[in-house]
């Protein structure tokens, strides 16, 4: 390993409790779930765990919660049910439309929204965010 924040392949390394952030769960749940295994981690010759951004991303969609139902409430309480959550991966400004890209499961998901939300919203790149998807619109609510 290269340093704390890279691994040899230079794929982003997270400490657990930038991991816990991310997913929105508890320190000691992430060090739980590194113990168990189920949570991918690397161990730096300081006895420290560094986490994979791909392992978050992985788990990302998972930890809203235990059921469906949880998992709808913990961000947003709306009565879409098509919502999926992922990190923003491209923002695109040009004049009064955006285009935003999320990474959901390794799947893209772009939405064309004003300007005036990604600034309101303070939407940046790296972000977890999530797409509400409500017939042919695809909306951006972050989270």
């Amino acid at each position: 390993m290269k340093d704390s924040k890279t691994s040899r392949t230079d794929e982003a390394m997270l400490r657990p409790r930038d991991a816990a952030v991310q997913l929105q769960i508890s320190y000691p749940t992430v060090k739980q779930w590194i113990y168990h295994r189920k949570l991918r981690a690397v161990k730096t010759p300081g006895g420290h765990y560094r986490i994979p951004q791909s392992e978050v991303d992985r788990l990302l969609h998972r930890t809203r919660g235990h059921n469906e139902d949880e998992r709808r409430v913990s961000y947003k309480r709306i009565s879409g049910r098509n919502q999926l959550v992922g990190r923003i991966v491209d923002i695109r400004v040009s004049g009064l439309v955006a285009q935003v890209t999320l990474s959901v499961g390794g799947q893209l998901i772009t939405s064309l929204i004003t300007s005036g939300a990604v600034r309101e919203m303070q939407l940046k790149k790296g972000q977890t965010a999530a797409a509400l998807i409500k017939a042919t619109e695809v909306m951006i609510i972050r989270v």
